[in-house]
């Protein structure tokens, strides 16, 4: 049975060697940059993982050219295949090499719509093949899937059928593992190498919020501050269109940023524009803020045409302030008394 195991990347190889000793393969006359790093699955198992740069030498996504068996009770097939993973070791898509085809048990080469279904199936990390081995899965001797599934995944075998390809489910499986293998965790590992300011900037203003989690980790510290080299950075996700990431990123900074009254008058800006569930992680932020005048007079303002929950939220930002003018208060009483 083909082992899955992994152990740590090895020292690059050494193919042409940059101004830092680091480790560069040139492919074309363009002088793309490629650093290679060799992986140890098992005893007599190596591969190697490819990390594209870009000409500047910044990382661009792993990648590897895939030759693995597939073996069955009487044969092994070979595959060729080539996957991409993003800098954080997610795995993105594959393709295959030219002239290379997946076939099926009966050698049937595969279809339009398993190769689409091979996609979907590669992209879940939370497949039904996490946590378990081929055994599990295939009656012995066969490709068929096994009634015992049922009992060590609670599934049942109709759900089972739908996250596998008919007749290859020792190809999905033998893929699916290495596409979330022990490599994975390496691939942080040398991200981690080439961390600094400008790939921080890359990361947060990309669109792949893996990349924004994982660099709002880097750059929001736990007492909430933030370097100013990053605040615009940060601002752009929290007025950004992906409610998770700017939800985050505005309950991780420190209350200390928006001290300033343009910072208080620039986040009730983007509250204006939000989606519901920003507004009220923006109002329950705020709670916790002195404000300024301005602010204090249009959230006393904006009462009168806020739903119950915003309106309570409201109501309690505006008892929380130490000073309120006198037009406020009679506001605030009246809200009270209704």
């Amino acid at each position: 049975m083909f082992n899955f195991s992994c152990l740590l990347i090895l020292t690059p190889l050494l193919f042409l060697f940059g101004n830092e000793g680091e480790s560069i393969m040139s492919t074309d006359k363009q002088m793309k940059k490629i650093r290679e790093f060799t992986i140890v699955e098992n005893d007599t198992l190596t591969y190697t993982l490819k990390l594209k740069l870009d000409d500047a030498g910044r990382p661009q996504y792993f990648f590897r050219n895939i030759f693995t068996p597939v073996c069955y009770t009487n044969e092994c097939k070979p595959v060729y295949i080539n996957f991409y993973w993003d800098l954080l070791g997610n795995y993105q898509r594959y393709d295959l090499p030219e002239g290379k085809v997946l076939t099926k048990i009966d050698h049937d080469e595969f279809k339009p719509e398993d190769y689409a279904k091979l996609q979907d199936i590669l992209a879940k990390e939370n497949s039904i093949f996490a946590g378990l081995n081929m055994e599990d899965l295939i009656t012995k001797g066969t490709d068929d899937l096994s009634d015992s599934v049922d009992a060590k995944t609670g599934a049942t075998l109709k759900t089972i059928k739908n996250e596998v390809i008919d007749g290859a489910v020792y190809t999905c499986f033998t893929l699916w593992k290495i596409a979330y293998g022990k490599a994975v965790p390496e691939m942080l590992k040398i991200t981690e190498t080439y961390k600094n300011d400008q790939l921080l900037h890359s990361f947060l203003a990309d669109k792949n919020y893996h990349y924004q989690y994982w660099a709002l980790e880097k750059v929001i510290l736990k007492d909430g501050k933030i370097a100013k080299s990053f605040e615009q950075d940060i601002e752009k996700i929290i007025a950004g269109k992906n409610l998770f990431t700017a939800r985050t990123a505005l309950q991780k900074m420190g209350n200390e940023f928006f001290s300033k009254p343009q910072k208080q008058n620039w986040l009730w800006e983007v509250f204006q524009s939000s989606s519901y569930p920003m507004q009220i992680a923006i109002l329950k932020k705020l709670m916790t803020i002195p404000l300024n005048q301005t602010l204090t007079e249009s959230i006393a303002d904006d009462l009168e045409k806020s739903n119950d929950e915003q309106r309570k939220l409201k109501i309690e930002i505006l008892k929380n302030q130490a000073k309120l003018p006198a037009r406020i208060r009679r506001i605030l009483d009246d809200a009270n008394d209704e």
